[in-house]
C-alpha cells in the first residue's frame, strides 16, 4: 500500500469547460459481427427486433445514454457507396468487404436502417462519407438525400424509398484514415480534398453539419498542422475558414507490435503495466494535437475529435482473423477509465470521442453469442455506465498529490492513480482509478467551496485482472456499491477518504448544498 494516502483537492465552486456528452460516443463499422449479428438480425429473426434491429442491444445502449454513433466505418467507409444501401432490400446489389474478411455483404443494413437505429437509440448520427473511392457528387447527394426538405432529386428519391421527412444529421466525416486505408494520401493532398468535399456537403433545410476532416494516426502532429494551415486565415484575425469544424485523430492502445498484439485474456502483470503506460499516453497525444491547433485557432473554434480509440488485441482463438473479435477484461475497463479522465481534462478542445467498437469488435460494449443469441455486457460497458453523470457537466480541476502512487515500467514511471471530477446542478461526480495491480490505495478527497451533504459510491473490480464476462458467467466483473468511503477529519473543508482495492475503478457521487 502507498506510504501515505494520496490527496486530491477539488474546488467544487470553480468550474471549467463543459464535458461534452459526445466524448462518450460510439463507433459501428461493417466489420465482423458488429452490424450483422450485432445491431442487425433481420425482420425474420427469432431474436426480438424492430424492423430487423436487435432490441436488447438497443435497450442496453440506451441505458448508457449513448450520445452519437459513427457509421459505416472506418476503412469500410471509403469503399461504401450509399446508393447500394437504399431501396427495397431484395433489390440491393451485393458488395465485397475487402478490408474486413473479404466477405460478401447484401447491403440490407443501409442508410434507412442506420437512421432508424439512431432514432431507437436516441443518438445523433455521425456519418463517414467516402473520399477514398467515391466522388464529390456522391457525397453531396448523400447529404441531400438525408437532410433536404421540399422538392429535389435526392429528397424525392428518399420519399420513393419510404421516408417523407428529412432526418437531422449533425456530424459528417470527410473520409477516414486517408493516410492509410482511405487512399494512402499525403497530408497536403488530403487537406485540399477535405476543403473540396466540405464545400459540397451543404447545410440543407435547417440542418447544420459539423464537418470533421479525417486526421492523424497517433502523434502525427504534422498531419494536424497541414489541416489547420489549409483553413487558417491570418487576415481574419486567425479565425479559421469554415470548411470543416472538427479535425480527427486515431489512437489505439496496442502495447506490442501489430503482428503480435497479445491475448485479450491471457497476459501477465508486466503486460498489464505496459498496457497502462500506452493507455496513459493518450493524454500526451491529445495535448500535442491541441497545441498545434492552438497556433492556428487560439479561440478554439475547431474541435479535436478522437473518433477511434480503444484496445486492440489478437482475435479470440477459432474466430475469423478479419472480424477482430476479442474478449474484454477488467484491464480493458481500466484503459477506458484513464482515457475518460484525460478527456475530461481537455474538454476545452476535445469535442468528441468514439470507442472502437460498440458490438462484437475490438473493445466492445456488448458481445453477442452467435449460437445462443445471448447478450453479454463487458467490463468496459460498466465504465461508460458509471461515468454517465459526467455528460454535459462542468469539469472540475483536481489537484492530486500522490508521490507514492507510482510503478516503474521499463524506463517509464507510471502514475497508478487517475482521477477526474465534474459538477452539474446540486451534484458532483468524482471518478478515481487505482492502476496498481497488487496494492490497494487510499485517496482523501479534499472538497472545498461548496457544502457536501451526502455521498454514495460504486466500484468496479474483480479478483483477477484477466477476469471477464461470458454468457454463462455474465457478472464476473460487475458494478457494486462501495462502502469504503468515510469522512476524513484531517482535510480542510469537507473531506472523504476512499479506499481502493488493487486494479479498481470507483465513482463517488456527491450531493451539494445550494
Amino acid at each position: 500500500m502507498t506510504a501515505t494516502p494520496a490527496r486530491a483537492v477539488i474546488d467544487l465552486d470553480v468550474t471549467g469547460p463543459t464535458i461534452s456528452r459526445h466524448l462518450y460516443g460510439h463507433f459501428a463499422e461493417h466489420l465482423g459481427r458488429c452490424i450483422y449479428g450485432g445491431f442487425w438480425v433481420g425482420e425474420d429473426s427469432p431474436i426480438p427486433n424492430e424492423g430487423g434491429i436487435r432490441l436488447d442491444v438497443v435497450e442496453a445502449l440506451r441505458a448508457l445514454r449513448i450520445p452519437n454513433l459513427r457509421w459505416p466505418g472506418g476503412c469500410f467507409a471509403d469503399e461504401y457507396h450509399w446508393r447500394d444501401g437504399v431501396g427495397p432490400r431484395d433489390q440491393r446489389p451485393q458488395m465485397v468487404n475487402t478490408h474486413w474478411g473479404d466477405v460478401v455483404e447484401n447491403n440490407h443494413f443501409g442508410t434507412h436502417e442506420f437512421m432508424a437505429l439512431c432514432e431507437l437509440l436516441g443518438a445523433d448520427p455521425y456519418i463517414s462519407g467516402n473520399v477514398g473511392s467515391g466522388t464529390v457528387r456522391e457525397m453531396s447527394e448523400w447529404v441531400e438525400y438525408l437532410t433536404r426538405d421540399g422538392e429535389s432529386p435526392m429528397a424525392n428519391l428518399r420519399r420513393e424509398n419510404g421516408r417523407d421527412e428529412p432526418w437531422r444529421v449533425p456530424f459528417w466525416g470527410l473520409g477516414n484514415e486517408p493516410w492509410g486505408c482511405g487512399g494512402n494520401l499525403r497530408a497536403e493532398a488530403y487537406a485540399d480534398l477535405a476543403r473540396q468535399y466540405a464545400t459540397y456537403c451543404r447545410d440543407q433545410s435547417g440542418n447544420t453539419l459539423y464537418r470533421i476532416a479525417a486526421g492523424a494516426s497517433d502523434d502525427d502532429y504534422a498531419w494536424t498542422e497541414a489541416l489547420m494551415k489549409t483553413i487558417s486565415c491570418l487576415s481574419c484575425g486567425n479565425e479559421p475558414r469554415n470548411y470543416f469544424q472538427g479535425v480527427s485523430f486515431h489512437y489505439y492502445t496496442v502495447p506490442g507490435p501489430w503482428a503480435r498484439k497479445g491475448s485479450a485474456t491471457e497476459f501477465d502483470t508486466d503486460a498489464y503495466y505496459t498496457t497502462m503506460v500506452k493507455a496513459r499516453k493518450v493524454e500526451e497525444i491529445i495535448r500535442g494535437h491541441a497545441a498545434v491547433m492552438d497556433v492556428y485557432d487560439p479561440q478554439k473554434t475547431v474541435g479535436l475529435v478522437l473518433d477511434e480509440w480503444g484496445t486492440w488485441w489478437d482475435v479470440e482463438p477459432g474466430t475469423h482473423p478479419g472480424f477482430l473479435y476479442q474478449q474484454n477484461t477488467l484491464r480493458d475497463a481500466l484503459v477506458a477509465s484513464v482515457h475518460f479522465d484525460a478527456f475530461h481534462r481537455h474538454a476545452d478542445r476535445l469535442a468528441m470521442a468514439n470507442i472502437a467498437q460498440t458490438v462484437n469488435v475490438l473493445q466492445a460494449m456488448i458481445l453477442t453469442d452467435p449460437d445462443s443469441g445471448a447478450l453479454v455486457l463487458t467490463p468496459t460497458y460498466h465504465v461508460f455506465a458509471m461515468n454517465a453523470g459526467h455528460h454535459d457537466a462542468a469539469s472540475l480541476a483536481v489537484h492530486l498529490y500522490a508521490p507514492d502512487a507510482r510503478r516503474e515500467v521499463g524506463i517509464t514511471s507510471l502514475e497508478t492513480l487517475s482521477i477526474s471530477a465534474s459538477t452539474k446542478g446540486e451534484t458532483a461526480l468524482v471518478s478515481v482509478t487505482n492502476l496498481d495491480a497488487e496494492e490497494p490505495a487510499a485517496v482523501v478527497l479534499d472538497l472545498r467551496g461548496r457544502s457536501v451533504t451526502g455521498h454514495s459510491a460504486r466500484i468496479l473490480t474483480a479478483a483477477k485482472l484477466q477476469d471477464h464476462n461470458t454468457a454463462t458467467e455474465p457478472d464476473t466483473v460487475a458494478v457494486r456499491d462501495h462502502d469504503g468511503v468515510r469522512p476524513d477529519d484531517g482535510a480542510f473543508g469537507h473531506g472523504l477518504r476512499i479506499e481502493l482495492p488493487p486494479h479498481s475503478y470507483a465513482t463517488v457521487e456527491l450531493t451539494l448544498a445550494d
